[in-house]
């Protein structure tokens, strides 16, 4: 296939799950054709415009709002402006795709994806969508019919979408997130985060911004005095709106050595590779890069998602002992004691990691942009 110099809008972000892909698929269209030019569009205030121009890539913001489900005077308000935010993101974004020409506009999902792909294919401008999640969204659900080709990471979309458009991509991931580490990789993470090789270590992310539920099952594990946690070395990623809450209660159990809370951590790489387990959240890209990694991971879906979306992808490797799942109900007093019981069974341990990276798919990104292609 020739991959000439094409226009491409990508569209969506929100949440590192919808960012990072997008940011996979330009880079992999950068790397087919240098000339390519790209525009991101976003949603303003969410995390893709600050994320996206530090990868070096111009962004737009739409000012794009979802209806909050939680009752509060605050977002009554927001809820209430919700159908002129969108008027007006529509508006804006047919002047974008004006402006820009594009020959393909491609929708990650999340807030800014609906009005920038309803726009574009109402312009007769050929469109793809990636679908991330086991679960669609209903934005990509209410596109589906729209669009020309829907790129997914799981079997059996053709519930959501028309089955003659699905192609099986997989998700896009970083590409130092793409392969098990190395016994050198491995040690560069234990010097990076202070950790001792002589114990074992646990990966504890709740995704970009943090988790509750993952935080408070570990300082209920901490109050408890660590049982059975000895020679076990955490890595803590707490999220920024936590940190200083972490900070306070570790400052207050001064005993307590080996666990090294953090508000985020750019070295996912290094993260994933000092670890012998993780705890994490489902999320479709952080599945995904477990999955290309090999990792040992015990999932603990969101419930706080669309379609409880997350407890699909996590299922999506239970179902294949590629994982284990504690519900989040049930986290604060079971979860440390499973990932602890999985640290302490080897077999167990190296069964979970065969059958994850045997999941994986690896060339994600390269699907996807041929797919782009095609529609060129």
């Amino acid at each position: 296939m020739e991959y000439k110099a094409i226009r491409v809008i990508i569209s969506g972000g929100g949440t590192g799950g919808h960012i990072f892909p997008a940011i996979s698929i330009a880079n992999k269209l950068r790397e087919l054709n240098p000339e390519t030019q790209i525009q991101f569009v976003g949603a303003e205030g969410k995390m893709e415009m600050d994320k996206v121009p530090a990868e070096g890539y111009e962004i737009i913001g739409l000012p794009m709002a979802g209806v909050q489900r939680q009752l509060s005077m605050k977002n009554l308000m927001n809820n209430l402006s919700v159908p002129f935010r969108v008027l007006d993101s529509v508006v804006q974004a047919r002047k974008i795709v004006k402006q820009f020409h594009p020959d393909v506009v491609v929708g990650v999902g999340g807030y800014a994806s609906g009005p920038l792909l309803w726009s574009a294919t109402g312009m007769k401008i050929p469109a793809v969508i990636q679908e991330q999640n086991g679960f669609a969204g209903v934005t990509n659900k209410m596109l589906g019919s729209r669009v020309q080709s829907i790129c997914v990471a799981y079997e059996g979309m053709e519930k959501f979408f028309p089955a003659g458009k699905l192609v099986m991509s997989g998700n896009p991931i970083r590409e130092v997130l793409s392969r098990p580490a190395t016994a050198r990789q491995k040690a560069d993470g234990l010097e990076y985060f202070g950790l001792s090789e002589g114990c074992k270590h646990i990966f504890v992310v709740g995704g970009s911004l943090g988790s509750g539920t993952l935080n408070n099952a570990i300082k209920h594990w901490i109050q408890d005095g660590c049982p059975d946690g000895e020679g076990v070395e955490v890595i803590w990623q707490c999220g920024k709106y936590y940190k200083k809450d972490v900070d306070a209660f570790m400052k207050a159990h001064p005993e307590v050595t080996g666990i090294h809370p953090f508000d985020f951590i750019s070295r996912m790489d290094l993260a994933y590779a000092a670890a012998d387990v993780v705890i994490s959240r489902s999320g479709a890209s952080t599945v995904s890069e477990l999955c290309a990694m090999g990792k040992a991971t015990v999932f603990v879906p969101s419930p706080n998602v669309a379609e409880n979306h997350q407890t699909h992808n996590a299922m999506a490797l239970v179902r294949r002992n590629a994982a284990l799942l504690v519900k989040d109900s049930e986290a604060l007093d079971d979860l440390l004691p499973t990932a602890l019981g999985l640290l302490n069974s080897p077999d167990k341990l190296k069964q979970l990691e065969k059958n994850a990276e045997a999941m994986a798919l690896r060339n994600a990104a390269q699907v996807i942009c041929d797919e782009i292609y095609k529609l060129v």
